[in-house]
């Protein structure tokens, strides 16, 4: 059997990807609001999953994808996940820094953004150097990131992330000095009783009321409904 994970539609391998395939990327990939036109962008691709659940939505409209990975090794492995999946023609990789990358690129050229940044900015990092690239700031500040998407984003697009909740308000508050606006936030929760562990954020260029939503993933012994209906699309056993 392969290695990584197999989705309905693509197979991801994420061997030498400091950030595995995970429950996050997943649940961004699935609500990120994506354009019927223009140039999607994948910031921090990884093993390429947020890159190709994008393709996989926009299968009908076939959006030209861009997907950024400053690590060799992950790009290595994005780069053969693209080349094997039904989306290869639609889905380019960029190895490098998405500052060195934006300052390349127009301003307002691309229609959607995703992004699952690093999360950490302080603390203990992670020894495998690649590992610590994807969760800690170090080589992606949530300023440079910020200041990334207020250039690239166009006036009616949607940059969509996922990050733990004080880490998720503090973006969300620090948008507002790129001229970036949060215009929705889902709130995750392991179960019911639990607190939220993870905000998934929509930012746009325009001012606008704030849409606030709650998703718990478990309930019962099983997947709530909402999660099921949400990540359908691309688990095998949902």
């Amino acid at each position: 059997m392969a290695k990584g994970f197999t989705f309905k539609q693509f197979h991801v391998n994420d061997h030498g990807c400091g950030m595995p395939v995970s429950t996050d990327g997943v649940m961004l990939g699935a609500w990120a609001a994506l354009p019927a036109s223009g140039q999607i962008l994948d910031i921090g691709t990884g093993s390429g999953l947020l890159a190709l659940m994008s393709a996989q939505r926009t299968a009908g409209s076939g959006n030209p994808i861009t997907a950024i990975e400053i690590d060799s090794g992950a790009a290595a492995a994005a780069q053969k996940n693209f080349t094997d999946s039904p989306w290869p023609s639609r889905i380019e990789l960029a190895h490098q820094s998405v500052q060195g990358w934006a300052s390349q690129q127009p301003a307002g050229s691309v229609a959607a953004i995703v992004c699952n940044p690093p999360y950490f900015n302080h603390g203990e990092q992670a020894g495998c150097q690649s590992r610590a690239t994807a969760r800690h700031t170090d080589t992606l500040s949530h300023h440079d990131l910020l200041a990334a998407i207020s250039h690239l984003l166009a006036p009616t697009g949607t940059a969509s992330l996922i990050l733990p909740v004080y880490e998720g308000e503090q973006l969300i508050e620090s948008a507002r000095a790129h001229q970036l606006y949060c215009q929705r936030v889902c709130a995750i929760k392991t179960t019911e009783r639990k607190a939220p562990a993870r905000l998934l954020i929509a930012l746009t260029a325009s001012p606008s009321e704030q849409q606030n939503e709650q998703l718990v993933i478990h309930q019962s012994s099983g997947y709530s409904e909402a999660f099921i209906a949400l990540t359908k699309a691309f688990y095998l056993k949902m």
